[in-house]
């Protein structure tokens, strides 16, 4: 029902839909056999689809689609504009047994930043992140974090490449020797790859450019 009490929510149920909480944002769309738990977070606009499962401590942020099948569980945490492919799985004990009953610090919690896609089947492991932007193939097994822009497939995931916010492939190399720029032929958006010495470790970081220098990705 979309009332509590006799007061109106500012946000769409469906009739055969249970919603728990009150943290649920406005214009937010819940569809059949989805089931928000009490204490569980919801921004606005977000679409929940049929039998898709938020539990207590779930926080999901504003404009996500979360697809049908989708279980959200406590301390995972999805940000702005995130797309939730149908059935992908998410995680937060890393070594359950069923008679062990662990405390809620003992669970890890995982994070879906901004603007991240995560493809349909995808099984996502917890106590990592997924960057911003960051593509998920779909039936991908995620088991560790994923940069922001990566474009990742496959059991265990690997990165292949590197995806453009308008949800085109971009021509720059997973890793490049060096500084390496392009611009997004779909978008016109530019790009740049750079290195990163962090711990002795190099590490690739993409992000949107402003310099004059390019190529057609």
């Amino acid at each position: 029902m979309n009332t509590v009490g006799e007061r109106k929510r500012p946000f769409y149920v469906h009739p055969l839909a249970l919603v728990e909480s009150e943290q649920v944002g406005d214009r937010t769309r819940v569809w059949a056999f989805a089931h928000i738990m009490a204490e569980a977070h919801v921004g606005a606009d977000c679409n929940i689809g049929e039998h898709a499962f938020l539990e207590a401590g779930a926080r999901v942020g504003n404009n996500v689609t979360v697809k049908n099948g989708v279980s959200i569980w406590a301390h995972i945490t999805v940000e702005d504009n995130a797309f939730l492919g149908p059935h992908c799985v998410f995680t937060n004990d890393p070594n359950p047994r069923a008679y062990i009953k662990k405390p809620a610090e003992a669970l890890l919690p995982t994070l879906i930043r901004a603007n991240a896609t995560v493809g349909a089947n995808a099984t996502i492991l917890c106590g990592i992140t997924v960057g911003q932007y960051a593509f998920i193939g779909a039936g991908a097994v995620v088991v560790r974090s994923v940069p922001d822009f990566a474009l990742v497939v496959g059991n265990p995931a690997r990165q292949i490449g590197w995806m453009c916010p308008c949800a085109h492939r971009l021509s720059l190399q997973v890793s490049p020797v060096s500084t390496e720029r392009c611009l997004c032929r779909h978008c016109g958006r530019m790009f740049a790859a750079r290195i990163r010495i962090v711990n002795q470790k190099r590490l690739v970081e993409v992000g949107e450019d402003d310099s004059q220098e390019s190529a057609v990705c």
